[in-house]
């Protein structure tokens, strides 16, 4: 099953017919809103809003593990994000859309893992997962390719057949935020190689990766980020772009749904091969 993770102005998933809306309590507390279960010619997908519905869980503190824990109760095998990014990269331009195939972590304060060696939940469950987590075991899980290239195919497919602007392949940088970043930060992560920069993107892509869930992201460039832009930037640009982007979006979305292959034929499900000590 597909999950959905909507981001700024995304709050809800329009065109579909809903079937269900759960909002369980899991191991690491309540995900950041009901999760709405819908279908799509015949196909089933969890969508949840990674801010809450009322947009009322800054990015630093969004439950990452609750969410992803509770699409993973439901069955979901891959999850798709989609947020809102700053442009560093000169060719971006706001309105562009953006998927990344790697990332730069520069948070500081999240729970950005499952694995807490002795510490961690004593989870339910007779898969590897809740194996690793009962047994208490260290895992060191590769993301040298974090985003599943499975779904970046079927994404660029379906950018390109719709014809919208894009670009396939960059580096996303996450920031911790709420605040944005100054513009001595933007040209130290323009050195660094970052072409868009968010507040969001990590942990969530790593903890898919550890629940062996295939993970990719659909960014939408709102605005150029600090000092690539001489104006001032505003949480109002933003959510207009957003609200601008909005039916591309849905486009998009729902022919994911669509096209995404039920079965999986990536990397991903091995994630956790090799990665226990």
């Amino acid at each position: 099953m597909l999950g959905i993770i909507g981001g700024s102005g995304l709050y809800s998933l329009e065109g579909v017919r809903i079937v269900d809306e759960v909002f369980p309590e899991t191991p690491f507390g309540e995900p950041s809103s009901p999760l709405t279960v819908a279908e799509v010619e015949g196909r089933r997908v969890v969508f949840l809003a990674r801010h809450g519905k009322d947009h009322s869980l800054p990015p630093h503190l969004v439950p990452y593990r609750a969410n992803l824990w509770a699409m993973r109760e439901l069955g979901v095998e891959r999850v798709l994000g989609v947020s809102a990014v700053g442009g560093i990269n000169r060719d971006l331009m706001p309105g562009d859309l953006f998927i990344p195939t790697s990332f730069i972590d520069l948070t500081r304060s999240r729970e950005r893992t499952f694995y807490e060696g002795r510490f961690s939940k004593k989870v339910e469950g007779e898969d590897r997962v809740a194996r690793l987590m009962r047994e208490g075991k260290v895992v060191h899980v590769d993301v040298s390719d974090p985003y599943c290239p499975e779904m970046r195919n079927t994404l660029d497919r379906i950018l390109r057949d719709l014809s919208l602007r894009y670009v396939h392949g960059g580096v996303y940088v996450c920031t911790e935020g709420p605040r944005f970043e100054t513009t001595a930060e933007i040209r130290m992560i323009d050195k660094l190689g970052g072409d868009v920069v968010g507040m969001t993107g990590v942990p969530e892509v790593v903890l898919a990766k550890e629940l062996r869930m295939c993970y990719a992201s659909l960014c939408v460039v709102s605005n150029p980020a600090a000092g690539i832009s001489e104006n001032r930037l505003t949480s109002e640009e933003v959510l207009e772009m957003m609200a601008e982007k909005e039916e591309d979006i849905r486009r998009v979305v729902l022919e994911f749904v669509r096209r995404v292959p039920q079965s999986r034929s990536c990397p991903c499900p091995g994630s956790l091969e090799g990665a226990e000590v």
